[in-house]
């Protein structure tokens, strides 16, 4: 049997904490014994924090720190409490600590025991000097205040306080909204206790209301004292039960935003020690409350800002599907220059004359840089594109307009004291589709290129003429990529984030995205566009705690777009097209990339070899012996049994190819004897301007055919 399983037959449960990474790993029976469900999980440690009362953590922390100095076991008596504050049971914790240079993890188990006696621990000072250990309660105290990102963090990490030899059974944080007191949060109570105090008069006779208006503490030892200060609220807090309270200001730069209540079910006398450590934590949280106020502002002003930023890709255009998203960079406003757009082009669609589903125009881009400069840049360039596309123009024409635009407006940057240095610039794919006809012309100005889900499940990353990003030069020229988009296919397009993000580049991170992309049906685009953006950062909200690592380390933005016309799909030969200037003959190296890509799936690894072999000698001989550019054309159709390649490379000359035998040291001219010995098939065809070399491999025969 595994060692997990003896340890659950006798209720023990295993768990390893790891000090350099703060995550503790709990087997099935820990998980339970810590009131979670009873499966294995992986937890932060102020997740874990969150289970042990207050007291009792303090206590573990020393225990272990001096076991871990002396490289003995820790050994003591937790309790556990629920979501609600209370105790659910007592475990005891024995483990020892694995020291690995200046960290250590810690192994060890849980097992339940007897209850301790109802306050006794809450009433016992903490093991050793209690100035030591309030010292070393409010360090701790400050780094968890430190961490919390939001109001809810910082009032969870308030109720999982608890100072030194006195423990509040109830707290509640006051705020002020004009004149009235409010209810920011509370712990030890029950829902809807806080009715009566949500919406208090500053001028009621109520302790918070008091130390909101004078910005002095009020500590209250007794029943008969709170009774005797403030008879007119008395009753508001008697029924509760408790025997002391203390409500301290919350002040930050000079100002009183609130206040803190701490109630006692036990008396306690209010020492200058204990109200010394009130008064310090009521700092602390009064700093940490105004920090997640000012982060949440912050979000909330980015994600607005981004909602009228990005356009809503909402149903209306037959015969296709569209899906995206958006995920801002992890860091500061959370605004960057990321976007993404679908723009209606005027007139109908280009077979047609205009009487058809028309066309549309697909943007994404990156604004360089993740501020609030980056996303006005982004907006005004986002603005100008539609602008442009609207007016009809070509999509090498839009993206010279934009880069000259962009270029433009960021000429001064480099004055600019606060940029960082030199202007702004952004890369964009610009893609305009005819919706009739699935052909899909695309510019480039420094953008990852495209990439293309077939029916079969095929995925091509198809290579696109570009340019220099937008803005770096003005006069920058954008070639023009054709190629078609079959029924049934699915296009995406994104920015570099999605790519590169988790310590990729982009090549393996382009690897990890089409594994994702052939993996999937093809049919839901919104569950493919969750499915891109988790396999990224994990389904966590950035907002949210949880075992899973948030690695956004910059902006993402993706699109899809599917061809879904009515009817039934026919599915269409695997194909793929390419040109091949003259003036870029390391486009070579692509082509014969793009082959290796179709033929993904080929069984026999000596034809894919040759074919890739073919195609090089091909577009070699167009660009060697002729002036103009080659285009290449390969598709895979099935055939009875057996698939069949057929790759065909087209130019612009009238003089047709001669086999020759060259000599052992020639450097060319062995091309059509290449092909003669390689190719199934193979030959010239003349065309009226032109010609076409084009040559055929057959897959070898399955048993069950290929289009089983």
């Amino acid at each position: 049997m595994r060692t997990e399983d003896v340890l659950a037959a006798i209720a023990t449960g295993l768990w390893r904490w790891d000090n350099a990474s703060g995550i503790v790993s709990l087997d099935a029976e820990a998980a339970r014994l810590l009131g979670l469900p009873a499966e294995p999980v992986r937890l932060t440690e102020a997740a874990v924090r969150a289970r042990f009362h207050p007291v009792d953590w303090n206590e573990i922390d020393g225990v272990v720190n001096l076991a871990v100095a002396e490289g003995t076991l820790a050994e003591a008596r937790l309790r556990i409490m629920d979501g609600h504050g209370r105790v659910i049971r007592t475990v005891r914790s024995r483990s020892k600590p694995l020291i690995e240079g200046n960290d250590y993890q810690l192994v060890g188990t849980l097992q339940e025991v007897a209850e301790q006696l109802p306050g006794t621990a809450a009433r016992t000072p903490i093991t050793g000097d209690w100035r030591r250990s309030r010292e070393a309660f409010l360090l701790d105290a400050g780094r968890a205040l430190a961490e919390a990102r939001s109001t809810a963090e910082v009032l969870r990490v308030a109720a999982s306080l608890s100072m030194p030899g006195f423990s509040p059974d109830g707290l509640a944080v006051f705020g002020v909204a004009g004149e009235r007191l409010t209810v920011i949060g509370h712990h030890g109570h029950s829902e809807g206790d806080e009715g009566p105090f949500s919406s208090m008069s500053l001028d009621t006779d109520y302790p918070a209301a008091e130390v909101v208006r004078t910005g002095r503490a009020i500590y209250l030892p007794t029943p008969e004292e709170y009774l005797r200060r403030f008879p007119m609220t008395w009753p508001l807090a008697q029924r509760f039960g408790r025997r002391s309270w203390a409500f301290v200001p919350l002040v930050v730069a000079g100002r009183t935003m609130g206040a803190w209540m701490a109630a006692f079910k036990h008396p306690v006398a209010f020492t200058p020690d204990e109200r010394s450590v009130l008064t310090t934590v009521a700092r602390m949280l009064a700093q940490a409350l105004a920090r997640a106020g000012v982060a949440e502002s912050e979000r909330e002003l980015s994600l607005g800002l981004q909602r009228t930023m990005m356009p809503v890709l909402g149903p209306g255009i037959p015969g296709i599907q569209v899906a995206a998203r958006y995920v801002p960079t992890g860091g500061g406003l959370q605004v960057g220059g990321d976007w993404y757009d679908m723009i209606r082009l005027p007139g109908g669609s280009s077979r047609t004359g205009g009487s058809g589903p028309g066309r549309i125009a697909l943007v994404i881009g990156d604004v360089q840089g993740h501020d609030v400069r980056a996303a006005g840049l982004m907006g005004q360039l986002r603005i100008a594109l539609r602008a442009y596309a609207s007016e009809g123009h070509r999509p090498d024409a839009v993206l010279s307009r934009a880069s000259r635009f962009l270029y433009g407006i960021t000429d001064g940057d480099d004055e600019d004291p606060g940029n960082g240095g030199g202007p702004r610039f952004a890369t964009c794919l610009y893609l305009e589709v005819d919706l009739e006809t699935g052909s899909v012309d695309i510019a480039r100005a420094g953008h990852p290129d495209p990439a293309v889900r077939m029916n079969d499940g095929t995925v091509l990353l198809r290579p696109t003429a570009g340019g220099l990003p937008l803005g770096i030069d003005p006069d920058t020229d954008y070639p023009t990529t054709r190629l078609t988009l079959d029924p049934g296919e699915t296009l995406m397009i994104c920015t570099d984030g999605l790519l590169e993000t988790g310590g990729h580049d982009l090549d393996s991170g382009w690897e990890r995205v089409r594994t994702l992309l052939e993996s999937h049906d093809g049919e839901d685009l919104e569950r493919l566009a969750d499915a891109l953006v988790e396999a990224v950062h994990g389904p966590g909200s950035h907002h949210t705690t949880g075992p899973l690592a948030d690695r956004r380390e910059d902006d993402i933005a993706v699109l899809l777009l599917s061809r879904r016309p009515a009817g039934t799909v026919r599915e269409a030969p695997r194909r793929t097209l390419m040109s091949i200037a003259q003036a870029e003959p390391e486009r070579i190296a692509e082509a014969r990339e793009q082959v290796r890509q179709l033929l993904h799936d080929w069984s026999d690894e000596d034809q894919l070899d040759s074919a890739v072999l073919m195609v090089s000698e091909m577009v070699t001989n167009v660009l060697v012996h002729t002036d103009g550019d080659a285009l290449l054309v390969a598709e895979v159709a099935c055939a009875e049994k057996s698939r069949r390649l057929r790759v065909e490379v087209s130019d612009g000359s009238d003089e047709l190819p001669h086999k020759r035998h060259p000599g052992e040291m020639a450097s060319s001219g062995r091309g059509l004897v290449l092909m003669e010995m390689l190719a199934d098939a193979w030959g010239v065809d003349p065309r009226g301007e032109g010609k076409a070399i084009w040559f055929e491999l057959n897959e070898p025969e399955s048993e069950d055919g290929c289009c089983a």
